[in-house]
């Protein structure tokens, strides 16, 4: 009987002190921010020897969820050459389409693009631009490619408000696409 009591008077403590931190401070409580929406994202390759320049594109218009992609090209360049790269974001369920590269670029400090090939050693990437903390963005950057081969380019943009750190492990995706990329 005295175990019983014990056991309920612990559990009622337990259950005050957990009802205590759990009491609203009376601050206002701000949902972390959220992820964007992006519809397109457009890969634009300028061969550096020719300058000539190769537009790439994923459209999912209604975005995640819903209807499949109504495009994802194959990225095609040639070997052993270098290319500027430059990535943009766009929110096409918008009318007017609603730019995020701007965003992205206004919120540096808050973004980072990571671009690797599969395998590792088809297609380098070379960041060009950084945030006032002198952590990567990878808006702007150069690609160098190998020999002839094929595989996948991950383009993925890491939301990583108050954590970056010039890594991709804090955050959370907006964009994770594999597109298949050939080299020939």
């Amino acid at each position: 009987m005295k175990n019983q009591k014990f056991r309920s008077v612990i559990f009622l403590l337990s259950l005050g002190f957990l009802l205590t931190q759990c009491k609203d401070s009376g601050e206002d409580l701000k949902p972390d921010e959220e992820n964007e929406l992006i519809t397109t994202v457009q890969l634009s390759f300028t061969n550096k020897s020719t300058g000539a320049i190769k537009t790439f594109l994923f459209q999912d218009k209604d975005g995640d969820g819903g209807n499949a992609a109504t495009r994802f090209d194959t990225i095609t360049l040639a070997p052993n050459s270098e290319y500027g790269l430059a990535i943009a974001f766009l929110d096409e369920s918008k009318n007017p389409t609603d730019d995020i590269t701007a965003e992205i670029e206004e919120k540096a400090d808050e973004h980072l693009i990571v671009v690797s090939a599969n395998p590792a050693g088809l297609l380098a990437y070379t960041y060009n631009d950084a945030d006032g903390n002198g952590f990567p963005i990878g808006l702007k950057g150069t690609a160098k490619t190998s020999a002839t081969g094929s595989g996948s380019l991950k383009i993925q943009l890491r939301h990583q408000p108050g954590t970056k750190n010039g890594t991709a492990t804090p955050g959370s995706d907006d964009v994770n696409l594999d597109f298949r990329l050939v080299v020939q």
